[in-house]
């Protein structure tokens, strides 16, 4: 495969999203240390202190890049530009090669900063770099059909709704429908 140009951030109006990087540590620990209880069954709450050391964060670090390296799965923090808090996360999933040119577009926001259009602005920048970087032809979102805030999100990103996909995802000890929703390169 060829080399592929990835920039190490992509800027919208309020958010920056970017691979995190060393000197986030405070920030990440920061972020998943002040979050209210979980607001429902996607959402998580507080990470206990043994989750969050240095030696768990630069494992997450070499993980993520050798996703990277490997072009399987892209992560980005999302980073509020006025004073560089961490809000969230967005990712590239599961990147498939050759006839495909696929991925699956997933994000999370701390439950602190919800309702205020940051997981707008994060995926525009994510798909941004899928279409434009990537060179990805496809990006898909599979979300539940309890999650109406998520389908809000993927209906502001013009990304297409498809169809139900029955008992497609793991989750919660039990097999979750998921409306698939997607994007090509051409409608970006």
């Amino acid at each position: 495969m060829k080399s592929i140009t990835v920039p190490l951030s992509k800027k919208s109006a309020r958010v920056i999203v970017r691979p995190l990087e060393k000197t986030d540590y405070d920030n990440w620990v920061q972020a998943h240390s002040c979050l209210r209880p979980a607001q429902n069954e996607w959402d998580e709450t507080n990470w206990a202190a043994s989750q969050l050391t240095k030696q768990k964060f630069n494992e997450l670090l070499k993980k993520e890049k050798k996703q990277r390296l490997a072009d399987h799965f892209y992560s980005y923090g999302i980073f509020r530009i006025d004073d560089g808090v961490l809000l969230g996360s967005v990712n590239l999933m599961d990147v498939s090669r050759g006839i495909f040119n696929n991925a699956y577009l997933g994000y999370r926001i701390f439950n602190i900063y919800w309702a205020q259009g940051y997981a707008q602005e994060a995926c525009n920048c994510a798909l941004s770099i899928a279409f434009k970087n990537l060179k990805l032809h496809r990006v898909e979102a599979g979300i539940s059909p309890r999650n109406k805030k998520s389908i809000r999100t993927a209906r502001g990103l013009n990304m297409r709704y498809e169809g139900l996909s029955k008992r497609r995802l793991f989750f919660n000890k039990k097999w979750e429908d998921m409306m698939i929703f997607a994007l090509t390169k051409e409608e970006y």
